[in-house]
């Protein structure tokens, strides 16, 4: 794997399991869509940790040489980044920051990372993205086009200039 270079201030490290708690945080912060549901707080945290557990293990599954990173800035915890590297593509499996820290540059300056290894060794750089995510807006700014649509997810492919 070729190290990302990414700003001085953000680091990447495996994912370990003390990272977990943290994890199914980040994943309730991306499925605001939960709060709508007629559930009561504890019912809420178990369909998260249900659903984090289920989309953990597909990833793991699917992408078994991936690599499954913690993004961090200033030794605190802020996203996670899973890329899965193969000979003519690397898939961004998943990237997630904090509320507080989207729309900051950090996830550009992830994506950019990827692509610029993605350049330098002749590859393309692939992700899915459902449908109505506001991410694809950044996606289609980064220079991702629409490769194939897959009902409630879009397929997306950057190749170098």
């Amino acid at each position: 794997m070729t190290a990302l270079t990414l700003p001085a201030q953000v680091v990447l490290r495996p994912v370990t399991g003390d990272d977990h708690e943290f994890l199914v945080g980040l994943y309730a912060s991306t499925r605001a869509d939960l709060a709508l549901l007629p559930l009561d707080e504890e019912q809420r945290d178990d369909l998260v940790r249900m659903q984090f557990h289920a989309q953990d293990l597909h990833y793991r599954q699917t992408s078994p040489n991936g690599s499954f990173d913690l993004v961090e800035i200033d030794g605190k915890p802020v996203g996670r980044l899973y890329v899965d590297r193969t000979v003519g593509d690397i898939r961004i499996i998943d990237v997630s920051l904090l509320p507080s820290l989207r729309a900051a540059g950090i996830g550009s300056a992830l994506i950019r990372a990827v692509q610029d290894e993605a350049a330098a060794t002749d590859r393309t750089v692939s992700l899915h993205v459902a449908m109505g995510n506001r991410a694809e807006v950044l996606y289609e700014r980064l220079g991702f086009r629409l490769s194939a649509d897959l009902g409630v997810y879009r397929l997306l492919e950057w190749r170098a200039p």
